[in-house]
């Protein structure tokens, strides 16, 4: 029988996750895993483990040979891919948990990982506890998989949630997630959508081999929505939650994008409340999958690099297979989507941007219209992120046939609405 590998760990970072982890490793002994040195950028700061095992220099764990695993859990980028391509240029297998990191470094990444095959793993930069970068990878077949839909950030959720069902407003939602500890130090990186990008990113690599910048991903966060959203959301019989999406569409290419939602009541994201994450895949005929589970929080996000930790026993490591051994898929910003859009003066509303518009209900206090817009409009302009406009989209918002624009256009042009 094959023994498995005794890892050595050297973690960088000492906050919720670092912590969490240390506590986590302390109750499974069976995993054979112990950590000899945390770095950390404050000696002074109190910490509830023995002095003897922190350092501030970080070389006192790269170059040390006897520690054959870093674990990185740091919220400094950069800091953090000089930590991991160091790391596996000295031949150490590494595991991270730094979503905007692998995001921004994803090319040079893939590269490291090539030159040195070395394991990294990330389960932990996406969706916490979920498994979800582990099913794409072994589970779905490229060609199967239609689409993908995830809550992927937890303090959105739950200030969403807050906003629904305890009629707070934003900012007081906003300042409970920060008490609790589920929104970020810069609660702009969840707020504006930038956390959602960044895991989105990395799932895109994993669901359909595309390799792209954040950049090149249309999104917002939840930073306009308002209260009277919320109401005719619920008029409706929907939520609204911030949702990352990945769609194949006719021609083969993917649609991809995270972008307020409305969703409906009876679907399985709208369950999920708070700090929770939920992924819905759709397959070729398995139909629809859901995943659920804590997206945020210290045991949550240390469970994933658990699991990483102990897949290194076994020599595990992504093989992108994707990328790799199927032609991969790509992105493609030829597609309209059915969007819901309030707003406080039409002045501010490029109307003839759309290509048609079903409702307005101009006499509410807030104004707001549903209506059909191709995903360049979106992209490269921001008249629907400024002047407190908000933009939501409908449930099956994204529509890529051009049979069913010119039809409808040509239904309303004869019934005199445009």
């Amino acid at each position: 029988m094959e023994t498995h590998k005794q890892l050595t760990i050297g973690l960088f970072g000492f906050g919720v996750v670092g912590e969490g982890l240390y506590k986590v490793l302390q109750q499974t002994p069976s995993l054979k895993a112990s950590i000899k040195k945390v770095c950390i950028k404050n000696p002074a700061k109190k910490r509830h483990a023995p002095a003897e095992l922190f350092t501030s220099d970080k070389n006192e764990l790269l170059q040390d040979p006897s520690i054959n695993v870093i674990v990185e859990v740091i919220d400094d980028a950069v800091a953090a891919f000089d930590i991991v391509s160091t790391a596996l240029n000295n031949g150490k297998s590494v595991v991270s948990a730094s979503k905007k990191m692998i995001a921004d470094n994803l090319p040079a990444l893939l590269a490291l990982q090539k030159k040195t095959d070395l394991p990294f793993l990330y389960e932990a930069a996406a969706c916490a506890s979920i498994p979800v970068i582990r099913n794409l990878e072994e589970y779905y077949d490229n060609d199967l998989l239609h689409s993908i839909k995830a809550i992927v950030n937890g303090s959105t959720n739950f200030i969403l949630t807050k906003m629904f069902e305890e009629k707070l407003d934003f900012s007081e939602a906003l300042l409970l997630a920060q008490q609790l500890g589920f929104a970020e130090s810069n609660p702009k990186l969840d707020i504006e959508g930038y956390d959602a990008l960044n895991k989105w990113t990395i799932l895109l690599n994993h669901a359909y081999g595309i390799v792209s910048a954040p950049s090149e991903i249309l999104f917002t966060g939840i930073q306009n929505v308002q209260g009277s959203d919320a109401a005719v959301a619920k008029e409706k019989g929907y939520d609204i939650k911030l949702i990352g999406q990945a769609k194949k569409l006719k021609n083969g290419k993917v649609a991809a994008f995270v972008l307020p939602q409305f969703v409906p009541v009876s679907e399985p994201l709208s369950f999920v409340k708070n700090e929770y994450n939920g992924v819905v895949i759709e397959s070729g005929f398995a139909d629809k999958q859901f995943f659920y589970g804590k997206g945020a929080g210290s045991f949550p996000t240390a469970s994933a690099v658990l699991s990483d930790i102990a897949a290194l026993r076994y020599q595990y490591k992504y093989e992108y297979k994707k990328l790799y051994h199927h032609q991969p898929h790509e992105l493609s910003n030829d597609y309209y989507l059915k969007v819901y859009v309030s707003f406080d003066d039409w002045k501010f509303i490029p109307r003839e941007k759309f290509e048609w518009i079903e409702e307005w209900h101009a006499q509410a206090e807030r104004k707001y219209l549903i209506g059909v817009l191709h995903c360049n409009q979106l992209i490269g302009h921001d008249w629907w992120k400024q002047n407190a406009t908000s933009l939501v989209l409908t449930p099956d918002a994204i529509i890529d046939d051009l049979d069913i624009i010119h039809l409808k256009k040509r239904s309303l042009e004869l019934a005199g609405v445009i």
